[in-house]
């Protein structure tokens, strides 16, 4: 027996009246002012001698604002997701990153004052009760400051950031919103939103992909000189600011926010590539399934036959929540109460923009989490994924605020981690040969999107800022580049490419975080690893990953994987196995289409 859960998730409980919520425009002021009022004595301050008694206070104030910039980050994040229209909401951001803009000022004041404390003092100063558990992310800003600008010139560019590299970044939001697609559902003719489109590019009528597939290159193509100028925009403004700091690699910020080194990507680069052959054979297999010699792009997330019709919602609810009670009843349990709670945003309608995240609301201890449910496979598992963010959040959040901002690599090892758990639940029930090549299909299909399909989104990204040193790019140079990047990427083994995928993708949009690609692919394979390792401990392994997810934000990813799983990952052989393993199923799937 299910739950009837509800598919509208409840942002009342936070700030009640939505964009024109009375309390969330009191809470934004009394933030704008506490901010204000630190960032006029951190001025005042600036440049003498720093005061401990005072910088420890300060510590504490910058922890109570960032729950507080945190919270309403993702209070609007929600609402101009949930309906593209609300141009009040639309309003609320450019305060929001305006109020976001002010705080990274007070950062990198207060990190200036971390950095001019003579060494003594400074190993006396973090060795106190309150500080010791900070030290980490304490000794990383003291560090980090010395490769920014002084704080006023980075004050001058958050400033100018708000209007110029996030105004783009917005731009594009509104660029989506606008996308609309003539389309024929039985005798009626709709407009679907960007979202709605996206979820047909899987259904599992070929006519319908194709059809939608045409439609949606058309639709991106008529944007696309729109995006073409956003994304050499922001580019552009990166390029420069980089520039300024001293930091000659596009890649140096993504890494040293991801916390990881240049070795430790290469290395898993190194192993990914690896890959490509078993997924062309992967490709190929299912290329005879479906009847043909060669996928097209559309046809590699199509779910194939099983006899199995949509499932409902809170049938996925239910699947979900089993899975994860095999491995943690607690994970179980943030799950079920997600659900209850309503903090998921699901319904199937027009005015969503399209994708899934999760958001954290720091204060109330919560998160949300936002996709469009259709009732594919896909759908579950994106729906699993976000979960497992939630449950990272729920972990970290009895920390210091500064101790829960873990960078995004390990984020996805979380959310990959409660993909797998579901997927291998799954497996595990189902009987029938049919069944069993359908999960098997979906498990290879995130093999394909994480090391095929991110890696071309990498590959892409990176010659698209070489070129762009030279100048902007036009619509059709980036169309080349990007089939290019897919073509490496998947070996050449699909008969059609998805030109405008650079369009068409928020995450190269993103303003927040640079190169929102590589991340995806570290917790894909991080998480194959903790798979292998939960599976030979049993059932004390959940006591473990919950205490490296503790972890995740106060150390580096190499001393993560060293401390919690004895690997060592600026080395290839643990990428190597892990790529082996994600990539194992092929031989499962063809030994099931041969009998």
């Amino acid at each position: 027996m299910t739950n009837d859960y509800a598919k509208v998730w409840d942002l009342e409980v936070f700030f009640p009246g939505g964009s024109e919520s009375p309390k969330f425009a009191e809470f934004m002021s009394e933030t704008e002012r506490t901010t204000a009022e630190l960032l006029t004595q951190l001025r005042e301050s600036e440049g003498g001698a720093a005061n401990i008694e005072r910088l420890g206070e300060r510590t504490s104030q910058i922890q109570q604002l960032l729950s507080r910039l945190r919270q309403s980050e993702s209070f609007v994040l929600c609402l101009t997701s949930q309906n593209t229209g609300d141009r009040r909401a639309v309003s609320w951001t450019e305060r929001v990153q305006t109020l976001a803009a002010r705080f990274r000022q007070v950062l990198d004041l207060f990190d200036a004052q971390l950095a001019s404390m003579p060494e003594d003092q400074w190993d006396t100063w973090l060795k106190t009760p309150e500080r010791a558990e900070l030290s980490f992310v304490l000794n990383e800003r003291r560090q980090g400051i010395k490769e920014k600008l002084p704080p006023a010139l980075e004050a001058l560019a958050g400033e100018l950031a708000v209007d110029g590299f996030h105004g783009w970044g917005e731009h594009y939001d509104t660029i989506v919103g606008g996308v609309g697609i003539p389309w024929e559902e039985g005798d009626r003719q709709v407009t679907l939103s960007a979202g709605q489109a996206f979820n047909k590019l899987s259904h599992p009528d070929q006519a319908v992909r194709d059809r939608m597939m045409e439609a949606w290159e058309q639709a991106w193509e008529g944007k696309a000189d729109l995006c073409a100028d956003t994304l050499n925009r922001l580019a552009g403004f990166r390029l420069k600011l980089n520039h300024q700091r001293g930091w000659k690699n596009i890649l140096h910020e993504p890494l040293r926010i991801n916390r990881m080194k240049r070795e430790t990507l290469d290395a898993m680069w190194t192993a990914v590539a690896e890959a490509v052959e078993p997924l062309k054979r992967y490709l190929s297999l299912k290329a005879q399934l479906l009847g043909k010699q060669k996928l097209s792009w559309q046809d590699v997330s199509a779910p194939l036959p099983s006899n199995q019709a949509d499932i409902p919602y809170s049938e996925a609810a239910s699947l979900i929540e089993n899975a994860f009670a095999e491995f943690s009843p607690n994970l179980a349990g943030l799950a079920r109460r997600a659900f209850q709670e309503r903090w998921i945003e699901a319904e199937d309608r027009a005015g969503k923009r399209p994708g899934g995240y999760c958001t954290d609301f720091p204060l109330d201890k919560q998160t949300r989490i936002f996709m469009t449910y259709s009732g594919t496979p896909d759908n579950v598992s994106t729906l699993a994924h976000e979960l497992g963010h939630a449950y990272h959040g729920y972990l970290v959040h009895g920390l210091p605020p500064m101790n829960q901002e873990y960078a995004m690599n390990v984020a996805e090892t979380a959310s990959t981690f409660a993909e797998a758990l579901v997927s291998d639940a799954l497996l595990k029930r189902v009987t029938i040969d049919q069944g069993k090549l359908a999960l098997l299909d979906d498990r290879l299909q995130s093999a394909v999107a994480f090391l095929m399909n991110i890696r071309a989104r990498f590959l892409f990204e990176t010659r698209f800022y070489e070129r762009r040193t030279s100048g902007m790019l036009q619509a059709s140079e980036l169309n080349e580049l990007m089939v290019d990047a897919q073509k490496e990427a998947y070996g050449d083994a699909l008969s059609s490419w998805h030109p405008h995928f650079w369009a068409s993708k928020m995450h190269f949009y993103i303003t927040d975080v640079p190169f929102y690609n590589f991340p995806y692919t570290f917790g894909y394979l991080f998480s194959t690893g903790l798979v292998a390792v939960a599976e030979k401990e049993g059932a004390d392994f959940h006591q473990r990953y919950d205490a490296l997810l503790r972890d995740t934000a106060v150390m580096t990813v190499e001393d993560l994987a060293s401390r919690h799983l004895g690997v060592a990952l600026d080395r290839p052989e643990f990428w190597r196995s892990a790529v082996s393993r994600a990539v194992s199923d092929v031989d499962r799937y063809a030994a099931l289409i041969q009998k």
